[in-house]
């Protein structure tokens, strides 16, 4: 084979290589900043899920006591990523159950993916930002 047919050979491979990793690069998930919080914000817990799906369900009891035990002092929110699947690319969703902890002006502290006990919940919830249950 000749000098310039190795060249030409070398260079392709060189082009299918950096196409391959700018696919890559473009279609993998990367979190969307969060929103500044509005004045008042209270820390909160995001569980993203889905009906279906059976730690999901689990979860599902206990947040409702989480949201209802301490209404005002952070917000807990359940989002359906089947039902809402732009919510799950917003926060770089690879597995469900995935719970998100941010603080009061929105910023991500700490990610769990899988089911999450309460008292895990709790004793998390305390370690990241000091509040008392």
């Amino acid at each position: 084979m000749s000098t310039v047919g190795k060249v030409v050979i070398v260079l392709a491979l060189v082009v299918a290589v950096a196409v391959v990793v700018g696919l890559k690069q473009k279609t993998a998930p990367s979190p969307a900043p969060q929103p500044a919080a509005p004045k008042g914000a209270l820390p909160r817990l995001v569980e993203l899920g889905a009906s279906k799906c059976i730690p999901c369900i689990q979860m599902a009891p206990i947040l409702e006591e989480l949201k209802a035990e301490y209404a005002g002092q952070f917000q807990v929110d359940s989002i359906d990523v089947w039902k809402n699947p732009g919510a799950a690319q917003e926060h770089g969703i690879q597995m469900i159950p995935t719970q998100i902890f941010f603080d009061a002006e929105g910023n991500e502290r700490f990610r769990h993916v899988g089911f999450f006990s309460k008292e895990d919940i709790l004793a998390k919830r305390q370690r990241l930002m000091g509040w008392s249950s």
